[in-house]
């Protein structure tokens, strides 16, 4: 219970009456504005009693929360709070909800006043800024007495959960679409097609352009015309994504941490492999518990994917690769194309190399290295002082030590794509379509 400005005001006023009222009486003057003064401040103190005692008769108004059940990481949306007036008394109060932390908020605290019997709707603006599973516990409602000298803080419990998933849960619109178009769009490049696929797929007439290789004979000669096998690609691959969540993928380029740019290009390549007629699965490590999903086809394996990752937070640890890919060895027995998204250091090397050299006599494999942006734009700005010079040569000094390592992991045999943040997506779907198009998976 705290006084409104309404009451502060008014005793404000009284208190600078009486300053001329004390200089009168000290001068001797008549008091007979005395006694008008004290009525004054008695009058007010019966009627802030009154009012106090009025406002905690007051029933609090009856609040409805509405609230979806997911929300995408980083976009706004809107939250509508519903408020009733079940009393026979016009209300006046300011409504601010509790969202917790994780979450920007606009909009909040909202005014509205409520005549008896009447309810008013209103939305405020959300944005989740990370991940993960939150709880919406109560509303805060300050209250205006009657004759406005007080004002009142109730909370009322109003419970409601919701699910921040990356953003891409666009995808489920996106999925009437048809997927090259759709990746065009994100700017994906597919690469000609430099071979027959490998799938048999149907017999058809010989056409101009076809090879003789394609020609069916038993068919031919039970036709009596040329008959030509149609291929195309191979579609029951398995492709496996392996997730660092360690301390590396929380280097942070902007609001995005490297561990959220590498879910959304996981994502991203699990919708196109899925439309490809692949399977997809996961699995993570440096993480607080290593998660597996084993490779599944169909569009439901997306949902599964993001139920799986939505929650998924880095930790602290360091990525020990060789304890992963031996775990994902004794899970995963056929053979699968195996995508290791991680931020790779200068320190990476012989235990690295040696672990991608076992893994890839199983799998194929494709090293996936997030770059900091932050590096580029020490090598790009002009050298101005002494601490411009000093950051200049250490990100050359580092970018060099890293593209070292690169060199060593590509003569080994191991492909890498080394790519920003924010470009991780259409770069590693454009990798995977070259190698879908011309076979090599």
């Amino acid at each position: 219970m705290t006084p409104s400005s309404r009451l502060i005001v008014a005793l404000a006023a009284l208190l600078l009456l009486a300053l001329p009222l004390g200089v009168l009486a000290t001068l001797g003057q008549t008091d007979r504005w005395q006694p008008v003064w004290w009525g004054l401040l008695l009058a007010l103190g019966v009627l802030a009693l009154l009012d106090v005692l009025w406002l905690q008769r007051l029933p609090s108004p009856s609040l409805q929360r509405s609230l979806f059940g997911n929300l995408p990481l980083g976009r706004w949306s809107h939250v509508q709070l519903l408020a009733r007036n079940g009393d026979t008394r016009p209300m006046e109060l300011d409504i601010f909800d509790h969202v917790p932390a994780g979450m920007a908020f606009e909009q909040l605290p909202q005014r509205i006043r409520l005549r008896p019997g009447e309810h008013c709707e209103f939305a405020y603006r959300l944005r989740p800024t990370r991940r993960g599973h939150f709880t919406f516990a109560r509303c805060e409602i300050r209250l205006t007495s009657p004759l406005g000298l007080w004002r009142s803080r109730r909370q009322q419990a109003l419970c409601d959960e919701t699910r921040v998933y990356p953003d891409f849960t666009q995808l489920h619109g996106a999925g009437l679409q048809a997927v090259d178009h759709w990746l065009s769009r994100l700017g994906v490049r597919q690469r000609p097609r430099r071979g027959l696929g490998l799938e048999f797929h149907q017999l058809r007439e010989f056409r101009e352009g076809d090879t003789l290789r394609q020609i069916d004979w038993k068919a031919t000669s039970r036709a009596h015309m040329p008959i030509a096998r149609e291929y195309q690609d191979e579609r029951d691959q398995q492709i496996l994504l392996m997730l660092d969540c360690g301390r590396r993928m929380r280097s942070q380029d902007g609001e995005l941490a490297h561990f959220d740019h590498a879910l959304d290009a996981s994502l991203l390549l699990a919708y196109a492999a899925l439309r490809q007629g692949d399977a997809v699965g996961l699995c993570t490590f440096a993480g607080d518990s290593p998660r597996y999903l084993a490779p599944a086809k169909g569009q439901r394996q997306l949902s599964v994917l993001l139920n799986t990752l939505y929650d998924l937070q880095t930790t602290r640890r360091p990525a020990d690769y060789a304890a992963a890919i031996e775990r994902l060895l004794g899970r995963q027995q056929r053979r699968a194309l195996v995508i290791l998204l991680s931020n790779l250091r200068d320190e990476d090397d012989a235990e690295l190399q040696a672990a991608l050299a076992r893994l890839s006599r199983r799998h194929r494999v494709l090293l996936v290295s997030l770059r900091e942006e932050v590096l580029d734009q020490l090598r790009q700005q002009p050298v101005e002082s002494l601490d411009d010079a000093l950051g200049y040569c250490g990100a050359l000094d580092y970018l060099s030590a890293r593209d070292e390592l690169h060199r060593r992991l590509a003569a080994s045999g191991v492909p890498i794509l080394d790519a920003r943040p924010r470009e991780l997506g259409p770069e590693l779907v454009g990798r995977y379509l070259a190698w879908k198009k011309s076979g090599t998976l």
